[in-house]
């Protein structure tokens, strides 16, 4: 016997610690490569901590809701022989087809939470292994077994891990899809527990709010009370912007394997505003200011659930337009499938957030702290509009936007705040029909 020290994996450059949520497996349990242990949280994004060998858990080092540091030992697995060793590191031995085939058949006969299914001749039982964490996501969702067998796994060995069944009740409850006018800002899947429902004499519910719900919750309210938020607001003529977009959208998409949304035209401008106003791309430590050396854009996303996330592409003022949109689809696309790693969230230096997905023509967004600033897009409509030729003025249809820019006024004054803003409107409006991608 040997017994593997199961340790908090770096998670990014810039966090250093995770709060465990729930431990997915108990003291006495058999675990395999690969398979999830415990759930942890940072501030921003939730995971699963992995074991890297096969065995069983005899120690659990900390407890729910407890703090680790990365690097730290959390659990004691006992492995059936000692891991090989290659070139000084240790390895472990693989195990035979049938060993493999053995376990899992064991795993199932052992769980006592079995995804329910029709009847059949099989009795309910599936000969595929599932994770006590996915059969109770099933079970909660009112996944058929045999729905369950058809997802197609990530995991070692096509396992079906929580990110692949997540992403498969996302799809199944956006089907069908409606087209909408702005480009939505990426969805992850929320990785929460579903919140507890109460009713009061058959009328009102009390509903329990999630973990990150209530982190959210603080975040707003101590934003609110440490910056006095002031807004600024600019109409914007995007019609150049709409009209270039629908010419290349399709060449561009064949080109670079990427689709071309309006986010990564604006975050352009956004950044190139922030090179020309170094002092809204700052951050207030008590009674100083930061400057901040690089420009790291977040994007504001929505979860289904109504909980938000920002990932933060880094050092956005040095991407080209095919740069920004590959990152821009990069984060969503694995915000959506539940793969955000924890620094893809940190070292936010300003933030946009896209209102008009949800329809609202502006908003008055809070700022993230510790940043001074944050920019909401609001929905391209289209307007009549003066328009001004050397002939005379006529009127015109035209397709329009509003800015709104909240910023911290203990830094921020008026006019620099207006003028970033204005200064972000000019590049859209400037923006070149006849431009390369």
């Amino acid at each position: 016997m040997a017994r593997f020290e199961l340790k908090l994996p770096k998670m990014g450059e810039s966090v250093a610690e995770a709060t465990i949520t729930n431990w997915l497996k108990q003291v006495g349990d058999k675990i395999e490569a690969d398979e999830a242990v415990l759930e942890i949280a940072t501030d921003k994004v939730d995971s699963e901590v992995p074991s890297e060998v096969s065995g069983v858990l005899v120690e659990q080092l900390f407890g729910k809701d407890d703090l680790v540091q990365v690097g730290q030992t959390i659990a004691i697995i006992e492995t059936e022989s000692p891991p090989a060793t290659e070139g000084g590191v240790q390895k472990e031995e693989d195990l035979s087809v049938s060993e493999l085939e053995k376990n899992i058949v064991s795993s199932i006969a052992k769980s006592t939470n079995i995804v329910s299914a029709p009847p059949s001749g099989a009795g309910g039982l599936s000969e595929k292994f599932f994770s006590p964490l996915v059969k109770n996501i099933a079970k909660e969702e009112g996944i058929s077994l045999s729905e369950l067998e058809n997802i197609s796994g990530s995991g070692k060995d096509g396992r079906v891990t929580k990110e692949d069944i997540l992403k498969f009740v996302a799809d199944r409850k956006t089907e069908p899809k409606v087209k909408i006018q702005e480009p939505v800002i990426s969805k992850p899947i929320p990785t929460v527990q579903q919140p507890t429902t109460v009713s009061i004499n058959g009328g009102d519910e009390i509903i329990e709010m999630d973990r990150m719900r209530k982190l959210i919750a603080g975040y707003m309210v101590a934003s609110v009370q440490t910056s006095a938020h002031v807004q600024s607001f600019i109409e914007v003529d995007v019609t150049n912007i709409v009209k270039w977009r629908e010419k290349v959208k399709i060449a561009f998409e064949k080109r670079e394997g990427e689709k071309l949304t309006y986010t990564p035209i604006f975050m352009e401008a956004v950044a190139k505003a922030l090179k020309d106003f170094p002092m809204m791309n700052i951050s207030v430590d008590g009674d100083t200011i930061i400057k901040r050396k690089n420009i790291n854009l977040g994007m504001a996303a929505s979860l289904p659930n109504g909980n938000l996330i920002v990932p933060v592409i880094k050092n956005a003022d040095q991407l080209n337009l095919v740069g920004m949109a590959k990152a821009v689809n990069d984060l969503g696309g694995r915000a959506k499938a539940g793969k955000l790693k924890p620094d893809d969230t940190q070292g936010g230096t300003y933030t946009v957030t896209n209102v008009g997905t949800f329809g609202s023509v502006f908003g008055t967004p809070i700022i993230n702290q510790p940043q001074v600033g944050i920019l909401a897009l609001g929905a391209i409509r289209k307007v009549p509009a003066v328009i001004e030729t050397p002939e005379g003025d006529f009127i015109g249809i035209r397709q329009k936007m509003f800015l709104s820019h909240s910023y911290d006024h203990r830094v921020v004054d008026g006019a620099l705040g207006g003028s970033f803003v204005k200064r972000v409107a000019e590049y859209l409006e400037a923006f070149d029909v006849d431009r390369n991608f």
